[in-house]
């Protein structure tokens, strides 16, 4: 009997409405993932990536289809992923530690011992100095590197990430795209992560899927060749750059069947 797969997501359907006003969000998606796997998902705006991220952290029921963790229903089971938002959604009136430890509090761990969890995480995402402040006391970056860090610390080894760094300016992103790759390397994470970012997420992934809209489906599949950790330079290898060339006409391509237009 093969393998298997750690992730799968098995003929994902949802629509929105009903009769003649019905949207088909996703339609028939399915995908596989291995354990400590990056996968990045790119695709036109309504192509239901949100839609697809809710139903996999258990948010919401699809109309049809299954998605499994190690051979386990996930549908309308939440908690069973670390999930991280383009907002931080940090609580301002918490400070920076009590904010990365919210998770375990919440399930009845002592903050002491939460925090002595915590503080590997918080020292590798340059935090270590930070904790006693509030949110409105941080940067944009630090705030994100705050949410990672509650992520992290929520200890699910699937990590869904919806746009984290999208907010941010170039060099942050780049700093915490490095950051991303050296904590999830290092921890084994396996995740699924949403960009509109074509550099993004050739920088990160180890698999890179392609989404079309209406009907929200898979278009294409890359597994990347190059090896982690990659840099800025690792983006000029003439495979990447071919790659990059294919995934920009898809994207263009999705978006001119829906608007001649555009």
């Amino acid at each position: 009997m093969p393998n298997q797969a750690y992730l799968r997501v098995a003929g994902l359907s949802k629509r929105f409405g009903s009769g003649e006003n019905a949207v088909a969000a996703i339609e028939n998606l399915s995908f596989t993932l291995d354990e400590g796997r990056f996968l990045s998902i790119l695709g036109p705006s309504g192509c239901g990536k949100s839609t697809l991220f809710n139903i996999i952290a258990g948010l919401m029921a699809p109309d049809s289809g299954d998605v499994t963790l190690n051979g386990e229903s996930m549908l309308l089971r939440p908690g069973m992923t670390g999930y991280m938002l383009q907002k931080d959604l940090l609580l301002p009136w918490r400070t920076v530690a009590d904010n990365i430890i919210l998770s375990q509090t919440l399930h009845g761990v002592r903050r002491s011992k939460a925090l002595d969890a915590a503080l590997p995480d918080a020292r590798a995402c340059g935090l270590e100095t930070m904790l006693r402040r509030r949110p409105d006391e941080l940067s944009g970056g630090q705030r994100q590197r705050a949410a990672l860090v509650r992520t992290l610390q929520t200890g699910k080894p699937l990590l869904l990430l919806d746009e984290p760094f999208g907010a941010l300016d170039a060099i942050t992103r780049l700093h915490l795209q490095e950051l991303l790759t050296d904590v999830c390397m290092k921890k084994d994470k396996t995740v699924l992560f949403i960009t509109h970012d074509v550099d993004e997420a050739l920088l990160l992934s180890d698999e890179v899927l392609i989404m079309g809209s209406q009907p929200g489906r898979i278009i294409a599949h890359y597994h990347l060749p190059q090896e982690k950790p990659r840099t800025l330079k690792t983006l000029a290898l003439p495979r990447l750059i071919e790659i990059k060339g294919e995934i920009m006409q898809l994207l263009d391509q999705e978006v001119k069947r829906h608007d001649p237009h555009a």
